[in-house]
């Protein structure tokens, strides 16, 4: 009876183990290109949506149900699944995009701000990995020859630039917050929000270099069939050795 158990609960684990990957492996994402949460007026931008059984895929807004999909012409079908061009942003196109397929399924969110304003903070629109260097930069819509910046985190002044740009050396979950710029005779950017993830758990630009991260989501990926692998054996060895010993 002991053994009949143990086999049980070694099968039960493998189960459970194959089924939450093969979820992970059905996962909706969506991406953005350029990789920024803000956004002047008339600027262009691509959503992409990773679809694993390159279904139908529907882009909508939360505000105004906007749909972006292959009847209003501005969807195109990719190897990868779907890619959505927004060619002329107005202000009225802010808000919370995502995707999901006829099936139901639903990617993860992502807010972009359009401004009429003189002035954005150019800001990674999904969460960046612990440990990267993230860089904020603050932009003038109006070309000029003075570019000094000044960055704040909830209204707090975290620090200056002369050329516009703020690094943030190997983030962490402490960087999480509201950002904000303003450039001296220029303006101020509107707000928005920095998520910091683990390493690997990340939406990710499909216009970035992945090569290490590909490398690391590899052995992460590949870890439930490991665990898999040796729970099995495990089970043939101990049903082995329990006929050996009737």
């Amino acid at each position: 009876m002991e053994v009949r158990a143990l086999c049980i609960r070694l099968l039960m684990t493998v189960l459970i183990l194959l089924c939450a990957h093969a979820q992970k492996v059905d996962a909706v994402s969506l991406h953005i290109v350029p990789n920024k949460s803000q956004f002047f007026e008339y600027e262009s931008v691509n959503f992409y949506c990773e679809e694993p059984s390159h279904g139908d895929v529907l882009y909508k807004m939360t505000e105004e149900a906007k749909q972006c999909n292959k009847t209003s012409g501005k969807t195109t079908v990719t190897t990868t699944g779907s890619k959505c061009t927004i060619h002329s942003l107005y202000a009225r196109d802010s808000g919370e995009y995502w995707c999901g397929t006829a099936g139901g399924k639903r990617s993860n969110n992502i807010y972009i701000n359009v401004t009429a304003g003189s002035v954005i903070l150019e800001i990674a629109a999904v969460p960046v990995m612990e440990g990267e260097a993230v860089t904020l930069r603050c932009r003038n819509k109006i070309p000029s020859s003075s570019i000094a910046a000044d960055f704040y985190k909830y209204g707090r002044h975290i620090g200056s630039s002369s050329r516009g740009n703020l690094t943030i050396n190997r983030v962490s979950k402490s960087d999480d917050g509201l950002y904000k710029c303003k450039i001296s005779g220029g303006g101020e950017s509107p707000e928005s929000w920095l998520s910091v993830s683990a390493p690997c758990l990340t939406d990710i630009n499909p216009t970035t270099n992945l090569d290490g991260c590909k490398e690391k989501c590899h052995y992460a990926d590949s870890t439930p069939w490991i665990i898999a692998t040796i729970l099995l054996s495990t089970l043939v060895v101990v049903v082995g050795l329990y006929l050996i010993g009737k």
